[in-house]
C-alpha cells in the first residue's frame, strides 16, 4: 500500500507520530505533504525535522493564506504529482470544509487513477457554511470513501451531513512513549502540597475567569497552581489571580515545549479544563485530558462538548457544570481532601487510555479503515 496524508499540523513534527506508527505496524510506504512554513496561532514559523520514522518521507509544499486554516491552499502541481506517485489511499488531516482538502479531492479525480479518499473531522456542531465552503463540503461528502472522526458526537454531524464515507471513531491519540506517570519532574510546590494544574491557551473561552474565581473559593487549603500556555488572556488572568490574592500561589509558565508537558502533567496531582461553550463553539475533544490521565493525574472539566464524556467514560476525574465557580471549587475541594479517591480516579484514567486510545491502538484501527476503503475501490 501507499498512502499519502495531507496534514497542516504535522508541520509540528511530534503530530507525524501517528502515521509513523502505521507505518511501522502496516509496513506500508506513507508519505506526508505538509505546508512550508507554516505559521502557528501565535505566528510562528514551524520548520521542525522529520519525526523519527518519517525521515525523508516528508515533503514541505508552499501555501497561500499561511496560518489559516480552513483558507489555506497548496501551490503545487497536485493532478501531476498524483497521476506520478499512484497513491492507493489519500488521508486529507483536515476538516471536509477546508479549501485544501477540496483541492486534493478535485486533483485526485483527475488523476486517471483515483486514490480511496478520506478526510478528518472534529466539527461536533450542525453548522451550515456559505460558498464555496459549502460546495467544498457537498464534494468531499461525495467522493470519501472513508472518514475519522474523533468522536461519536461528530460521527452524528457527519451522519446528518450525508456524506458517503464510511465512519471510523479515531479519538486523538497519546503516545506511550512521551505521557506516562514520571517519578521525578519539575519541583511545583511545597513537598506534600497539591499542585492544581491547566494546560492549554490562555484564552477566555477555557473558561479561566471561573477558575481564577474558584481557587479564590479554595484560599483555605493548601495548594500551589500553574498554568502551561499563552494567549491573549494571560495578563487578565494574572490580574484575576493577583485580584484574589493568589499572586504567589499561582504561576503562569508560558510557552513549554511540547517534549516538556509531559512532565508537568505527571507532576501535577489534578488537571483543570474548564472549558466554556460560545455561540458556534464548544469543546471538540480535549486531548490534554488523555495525555493527563496517560501521566496517572485525575482531571476536574466542565460540562462542554466531549469533555464530560472523556471523563465519564476513563472514571478519571470529576465534571462541573461550566461557568459555575462555586461547582468548580467543590469538585476541585473534594479531590483535594481526598488523596485516596484522587489517586483511584488517576489510576482508572491511566488504564483506560492505555486500553482505549494509545498510539498503537488508534493507528490500527485508521490502518484497517484505509485498507478497508482501498478494497473497495471498482
Amino acid at each position: 500500500m501507499k498512502v499519502l496524508v495531507v496534514s497542516h499540523p504535522c508541520a509540528t513534527a511530534a503530530n507525524q507520530a501517528l502515521f509513523a506508527e502505521i507505518r511501522r505496524l502496516t509496513g506500508w510506504d506513507v508519505r506526508l505533504v505538509v505546508p512550508a512554513g507554516w505559521r502557528d496561532e501565535f505566528g510562528n514559523a514551524l520548520d521542525q525535522p522529520d519525526w523519527p520514522g518519517m525521515e525523508g518521507r516528508v515533503k514541505n509544499v508552499p501555501v497561500v493564506f499561511n496560518g489559516r486554516i480552513i483558507l489555506h491552499a497548496h501551490r503545487f502541481h497536485w493532478a501531476a504529482f498524483l497521476r506520478k506517485e499512484k497513491f492507493d489511499a489519500i488521508y486529507m488531516h483536515h476538516e471536509p470544509y477546508a479549501v485544501a482538502t477540496g483541492q486534493v479531492c478535485l486533483a485526485n479525480a483527475m488523476s486517471g487513477r483515483p486514490a480511496a479518499f478520506g478526510f478528518y473531522s472534529a466539527q461536533n456542531l450542525m453548522k451550515r457554511y456559505p460558498p464555496p465552503f459549502s460546495w467544498i463540503e457537498q464534494l468531499i461528502h461525495r467522493s470519501s470513501s472513508f472518514a475519522f472522526p474523533v468522536s461519536d458526537s461528530v460521527a452524528e454531524i457527519l451522519r446528518l451531513k450525508k456524506t458517503r464515507a464510511a465512519l471510523t471513531v479515531c479519538p486523538l491519540p497519546f503516545d506511550p512513549a512521551l505521557y506516562f506517570p514520571r517519578k521525578e519532574g519539575p519541583a511545583l510546590g511545597q513537598a506534600g502540597e497539591p499542585v492544581i494544574g491547566y494546560v492549554g491557551r490562555l484564552v477566555e473561552p477555557k473558561g479561566l475567569r471561573t477558575l481564577a474565581t474558584a481557587l479564590g473559593e479554595l484560599r483555605e487549603l493548601p495548594w500551589t497552581f500553574h498554568a502551561i500556555g499563552t494567549g491573549d488572556f494571560q495578563s487578565e488572568f494574572e490580574s484575576l489571580l493577583a485580584a484574589q490574592g493568589l499572586a504567589g500561589r499561582a504561576i503562569c509558565h508560558g510557552y513549554v515545549p511540547h517534549h516538556k508537558t509531559p512532565e508537568f502533567l505527571s507532576a501535577f496531582d489534578l488537571l483543570v479544563v474548564p472549558s466554556e461553550t460560545q455561540p458556534g463553539w464548544k469543546e471538540q475533544f480535549g486531548r490534554v485530558i488523555i495525555e493527563a490521565l496517560a501521566c496517572g493525574t485525575a482531571v476536574v472539566g466542565s460540562d462542554s462538548g466531549e469533555i464530560p464524556v472523556l471523563i465519564e467514560s476513563s472514571g478519571g476525574g470529576l465534571v462541573f457544570p461550566e461557568k459555575k465557580p462555586k461547582a468548580l471549587a467543590d469538585s476541585i475541594r473534594k479531590l483535594l481532601l481526598n488523596p485516596v479517591l484522587r489517586e483511584g480516579m488517576a489510576e482508572n484514567g491511566r488504564l483506560w487510555a492505555t486500553q482505549n486510545v494509545s498510539m498503537e491502538i488508534v493507528a490500527r484501527r485508521m490502518a484497517d479503515a484505509i485498507m478497508a476503503a482501498k478494497e473497495g475501490l471498482p
